[in-house]
Protein backbone atom coordinates (compact mmCIF):
# COMPACT_ATOMS: atom_id res chain seq x y z
CA UNK A 1 0.00 0.00 0.00
CA UNK A 2 1.26 3.44 -0.82
CA UNK A 3 -0.44 5.61 1.61
CA UNK A 4 -3.44 6.85 0.37
CA UNK A 5 -5.59 5.45 2.51
CA UNK A 6 -4.26 6.77 5.23
CA UNK A 7 -4.82 10.43 4.22
CA UNK A 8 -6.96 12.49 5.61
CA UNK A 9 -7.33 10.17 9.05
CA UNK A 10 -8.14 12.49 12.28
CA UNK A 11 -6.67 12.40 15.30
CA UNK A 12 -9.23 11.26 17.60
CA UNK A 13 -9.67 8.37 15.01
CA UNK A 14 -6.39 6.89 15.32
CA UNK A 15 -6.89 7.01 19.39
CA UNK A 16 -9.23 5.07 19.27
CA UNK A 17 -8.02 2.48 16.35
CA UNK A 18 -4.73 1.90 18.58
CA UNK A 19 -6.54 1.62 21.52
CA UNK A 20 -9.00 -1.20 19.60
CA UNK A 21 -5.47 -2.43 18.88
CA UNK A 22 -4.38 -2.96 22.39
CA UNK A 23 -2.78 -0.36 23.91
CA UNK A 24 -3.44 1.57 26.82
CA UNK A 25 -3.68 5.42 27.12
CA UNK A 26 -1.54 7.11 29.77
CA UNK A 27 -1.76 10.30 29.60
CA UNK A 28 -2.84 13.32 27.55
CA UNK A 29 -0.59 16.90 27.57
CA UNK A 30 -2.31 19.51 25.60
CA UNK A 31 -3.50 18.16 22.73
CA UNK A 32 -1.99 15.61 22.38
CA UNK A 33 -2.26 11.64 23.89
CA UNK A 34 0.11 9.07 24.76
CA UNK A 35 -0.82 5.48 24.80
CA UNK A 36 1.22 2.16 25.47
CA UNK A 37 1.19 -0.66 23.13
CA UNK A 38 0.94 -4.35 23.74
CA UNK A 39 4.46 -4.38 22.97
CA UNK A 40 5.52 -1.77 25.50
CA UNK A 41 6.57 0.86 22.61
CA UNK A 42 4.88 4.94 23.15
CA UNK A 43 2.99 6.00 21.11
CA UNK A 44 2.04 9.97 21.07
CA UNK A 45 -1.05 10.97 18.56
CA UNK A 46 -1.85 14.47 18.41
CA UNK A 47 -5.73 14.61 18.51
CA UNK A 48 -7.13 17.95 17.03
CA UNK A 49 -5.56 17.69 13.57
CA UNK A 50 -5.38 15.48 10.32
CA UNK A 51 -2.52 12.97 11.09
CA UNK A 52 0.64 13.50 8.51
CA UNK A 53 1.64 10.56 6.96
CA UNK A 54 5.14 10.02 8.43
CA UNK A 55 3.81 10.61 11.72
CA UNK A 56 1.18 7.88 11.11
CA UNK A 57 3.31 5.29 9.60
CA UNK A 58 6.26 6.13 12.07
CA UNK A 59 3.42 5.28 14.78
CA UNK A 60 1.76 2.55 12.79
CA UNK A 61 5.43 0.57 12.96
CA UNK A 62 6.08 0.94 16.65
CA UNK A 63 2.56 -0.20 17.26
CA UNK A 64 3.32 -3.16 14.85
CA UNK A 65 0.59 -2.82 12.78
CA UNK A 66 0.50 -2.98 8.84
CA UNK A 67 -1.53 0.12 7.33
CA UNK A 68 -4.14 -2.38 6.22
CA UNK A 69 -4.70 -3.89 10.01
CA UNK A 70 -4.66 -0.53 11.10
CA UNK A 71 -7.47 0.52 8.77
CA UNK A 72 -9.73 -2.19 9.78
CA UNK A 73 -9.57 -1.15 12.96
CA UNK A 74 -10.87 2.39 11.96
Amino acid sequence: MGGKQLRGIKGGAAVKAFLRAGGIKKSTKGSHVNIKMANGQLITIPVTKELKIGLLKDALRKAGLTESQFLELL
